[in-house]
């Protein structure tokens, strides 16, 4: 990239920033703005980023973002409270996630299942069954929609895409088997070192390494800088020693962030101001990156199917996982709808996308990637449209209870740190 284009970044991230302010209080979204202004940079319209998205520099990106996303996902889920108040988001993750996953699946068949095989569908179900709570903010942000509801969204996408990434592994080694691209042994053997040694770096990292930087802090060897700097750290130290012995390193870093976040909560304050600045713009940067190098090239190969497809992987598969996994919770019609419609894909399925392109024997990766794309593009403009209106509209129908504290949706719950405060 030329010192032209880095002027152009610039220009347009500060001048973003100079009317955010203002922006926050319209349905648009950053990551609308920055897929926009990363499809005017794209080789179809100004020509001024030219990259493959394959390119090394696009991988480092991608990689360091995933790194830090898991990460600092993880590190701001209190499992005591998640056991204690959230009923809710766990049935989320432990029935709603795999129900989109197998709808997703059987959809995926329906639709596309001359151009995949079944694992490769199973994959691609998987990659866009992550929701990204960032690309709707103002519903997981609103002081209008009750905590217990935005709460269990922020949750959700907080622990999924963690919870995603080995079953994603696990299917794209089936896919591979299945496409004679290794034994079946050999696949065996390396899913379970990544989806077992993974989590066991991980915790071993984030327990060890909290606990050193936490005896710095209290004793005071340690400047606050340097304290932000080591927590940030371990996240790098997990994925690179879990690589180092075989495991997946993502896997490392989302578990190690889950271990620090509930082991040494006092120093993790760092983490959530780092996501609120340089990790927003990393976030922001694979959005620019999507939109300059992915949109078109996969509408150019987009089919009637994977159109559809993703428009009911967003409606159907979502909307009945969630509903199924709430019966016998006696939650208002209206509030299934919300959770249902507010799962937004975003920078997770981005780069669990990217992720499948460096593999190898994956013979519907084109398509699966196309299809992520197409998923991903209605989902940033459906999501961040509706997210403003949906937000009051669904503060409108709760205003009626609000003298009551008796139904589901307006127990007192406490609250988590929120990713990506775009609107406060």
């Amino acid at each position: 990239m030329n010192t032209e284009l880095f002027a152009i970044i610039a220009l347009f991230i500060l001048g973003f920033g100079l009317i955010s302010g203002r922006i926050e209080k319209s349905v648009i979204t950053p990551p609308m703005a920055f897929v926009i202004f990363g499809v005017l940079l794209s080789p179809q319209l100004l020509g001024l980023l030219n990259l493959e998205v394959e390119h090394e520099l696009v991988r480092i990106i991608a990689e360091f973002t995933l790194i830090l996303v898991l990460f600092t996902d993880a590190s701001r889920i209190n499992l005591k409270l998640l056991r204690r108040d959230y009923n809710l988001p766990v049935r989320l993750l432990g029935i709603g996630l795999p129900l989109t996953i197998i709808l997703g699946t059987i959809l995926a068949v329906l639709l596309l299942g001359g151009s995949l095989e079944f694992w490769e569908a199973a994959g691609l179900a998987t990659i866009l069954a992550p929701t990204d709570a960032a690309l709707g903010q103002a519903v997981v942000s609103s002081p209008r929609v009750p905590i217990c509801i935005r709460q269990s969204l922020n949750v959700e996408s907080g622990l999924n895409d963690g919870i995603c990434l080995p079953i994603l592994l696990i299917f794209l080694s089936l896919a591979g088997t299945m496409e004679g691209t290794g034994t079946a042994s050999f696949w065996f053997r390396f899913a379970a070192m990544q989806v077992i040694l993974g989590p066991i770096v991980g915790v071993a990292v984030g327990y060890i390494g909290g606990w050193l930087v936490s005896q710095s802090v209290r004793r005071k060897w340690i400047t606050h800088s340097f304290e932000d700097l080591s927590v940030l750290g371990l996240s790098l130290c997990a994925y690179a020693i879990a690589e180092l012995v075989g495991g997946n390193g993502f896997i490392a870093a989302f578990c190690a962030g889950l271990t620090l976040g509930n082991t040494a909560p006092s120093i993790c304050d760092c983490l959530y101001e780092f996501g609120e600045a340089e990790g927003q713009l990393l976030v922001l940067l694979i959005f620019m990156i999507y939109g300059s190098m992915m949109v078109f090239p996969a509408l150019d190969g987009v089919s009637w199917q994977m159109g559809l497809y993703a428009i009911a992987t967003l409606t159907i598969a979502r909307m009945v996982g969630v509903a199924i996994s709430v019966i016998g919770m006696k939650l208002r019609w209206y509030t299934i709808l919300f959770l249902g419609w507010f799962g937004p894909r975003g920078v997770a399925s981005i780069l669990y996308g990217l992720l499948i392109l460096e593999g190898d024997g994956i013979q519907g990766t084109e398509v699966m990637f196309s299809t992520m794309v197409v998923t991903v593009l209605i989902s940033v403009f459906a999501h961040g449209l509706t997210a403003f209106p949906g937000a009051n509209w669904y503060g409108k129908c709760m205003a009626r209870f609000k003298a009551t504290n008796e139904i589901p949706e307006l127990m007192p719950r406490s609250e988590m740190p929120v990713r990506l405060s775009w609107r406060k």
